[in-house]
């Protein structure tokens, strides 16, 4: 990480959503948090070992990606929440606007309007007297690249990409040794593809990045808006929690799971609940209560979780014993999932016990797809779906599948992602849909590749994906627990 030497500086990761919360040691036991989600639990644990107390929690913006941890540490270390003036939020901060300073004691923090990303992002100077030292640019700036500009609407996206233009060029006219902290980066959907890199310092960011090399403005727009895919439909809510506030938790009793029974999982499911087995790929292809949403448990799974599932919708977990409770309650609540009503105490086999069926879904390895007459359904995101995919494979977005699952008409169909999660997610999306005849693949188009020694097709497809047909001609109906 790019830190100046005077400064100490910690940054935690957060792998599944691609961003990045920074701790600022402020010299006197206590600290500034940049940017921290409501799963607050990396970052007090970074603080404890620094033995750092949270003085100041600084949102750059209002996250539609995330929900933000910072009403949540004005109640429990009574911080100082720094925010933009222009966001309007409903809970207690210190508003701020442009050209603000902050005197942290020691160090002076300089509120720097960039919007674009948001309308009302804020970037934090962080200044050792008159020297800039770093600045904390969340969604604007970022390695490589810069934020997205159409989460707020299509009718605003072309406005806040000519805005991110003027904002990124302020920032550039930094001095060059001046340290870049964004909050989004690799892996995160609120960005255009970043570098490898989460910090990096202006000097370096004029010299690689190519959006400040183009110095003309529609020009910065098409290529900034041509870069960008896909977002999960949670982003469309989330903004205005967090203008509001997310609900200060109990954070003594979050992350249990309240037990429940076989009767009673199938009688809220029977309600509308979502069965979410976050068990391993390989375990829920064995056997699954019929209907279960497969997300396997691991850092992308709050992502998927709030892409596919029914939005506000009542979620029902079966997991494996060795799976903790609180990697699944904290990144639910992270991103705005509320109503976990509880988990099949018990786990599958408590379902089969009281008398109920479960059924299995076929695991193809990416060379057996040659020997089987099966369609396969690549649910990858279009990029990498551009970038290499097999000859004859259709193509669905995951985050779009459970919008379409009903309308296709596959017939014997091998879902393909990178590994098998999305596939498996995706297999499951078409089984509660009503398709039956339905194998994962545990790889991807590379493998295939790889043990086939046949190429890979590249470039969008003529095919415009996979044909719809009249539902009753399909048969089956969507499956229940």
């Amino acid at each position: 990480m790019v830190t100046p030497a005077q400064v100490q500086l910690h940054a935690v990761v957060d792998e599944g959503l691609g961003n990045s919360s920074y701790l600022l040691d402020l010299g006197d036991g206590s600290a500034l948090v940049v940017d921290p989600p409501r799963d607050l639990r990396a970052v007090l644990a970074r603080a404890r070992a620094e033995g750092l107390r949270i003085r100041f929690a600084a949102d750059t913006h209002l996250h539609a990606d995330f929900l933000t941890g910072a009403v949540q540490l004005a109640h429990d270390e009574q911080a100082t929440v720094l925010a933009s003036a222009a966001g309007a939020r409903r809970f207690p901060h210190r508003g701020l606007r442009d050209g603000d300073e902050v005197d942290l004691g020691g160090l002076g923090l300089t509120a720097l309007a960039t919007p674009g990303h948001t309308d009302e992002h804020l970037s934090f100077l962080i200044s050792d007297g008159a020297r800039p030292v770093g600045v904390f640019t969340g969604g604007s700036l970022i390695v490589g690249s810069a934020a997205r500009p159409d989460l707020l609407g299509p009718d605003r996206t072309d406005e806040l990409a000519r805005a991110q233009f003027a904002s990124l060029r302020r920032l550039a006219a930094l001095p060059g040794p001046t340290a870049v902290w964004p909050t989004h980066g690799a892996g995160s959907f609120c960005s255009a593809p970043p570098g490898a890199q989460r910090t990096s310092t202006v000097a370096h960011e004029l010299a690689t990045n190519p959006l400040l090399a183009v110095g003309e403005e529609q020009r910065f727009v098409d290529a900034l808006l041509g870069s960008l895919g896909s977002y999960p439909a949670y982003f469309r809510r989330l903004g205005e929690i967090n203008r509001r506030g997310p609900a200060v938790l109990d954070t003594a009793s979050v992350g249990a799971l309240a037990p429940l029974s076989a009767p009673e999982v199938r009688r809220l499911c029977a309600g509308g609940a979502t069965l979410v087995d976050v068990r391993p790929v390989a375990d829920y292809a064995a056997a699954h209560v019929p209907g279960a949403l497969s997300l396997a448990l691991r850092p992308q799974f709050a992502t998927w979780l709030g892409w596919v599932a029914p939005p506000d919708g009542a979620v029902v977990v079966v997991r494996n014993p060795d799976q903790d409770p609180a990697d699944i309650v904290w990144p639910a609540l992270n991103i705005g999932v509320e109503r976990i009503e509880g988990e099949l105490a018990g786990g599958l086999d408590a379902w089969t016990a009281a008398g109920y069926g479960t059924v299995g879904i076929r695991v193809l390895r990416p060379d057996h797809l040659d020997g089987e007459a099966v369609h396969v359904l690549d649910v990858r995101q279009s990029a990498e779906y551009t970038a290499g995919h097999l000859p004859a494979a259709h193509h669905v977005e995951l985050g779009t599948l459970a919008d379409r699952a009903a309308e296709l008409a596959l017939g014997p169909t091998a879902a393909m992602c990178g590994h098998g999660e999305r596939a498996a997610t995706a297999a499951s999306l078409l089984e509660r849909a009503g398709h039956r005849d339905l194998a994962v693949v545990t790889g991807g188009p590379q493998d295939w590749a790889d043990t086939t020694g046949r190429a890979l097709v590249t470039g969008p497809d003529a095919d415009p994906g996979p044909p719809a047909q009249d539902p009753a001609a399909r048969g089956g109906g969507k499956a229940h627990p």
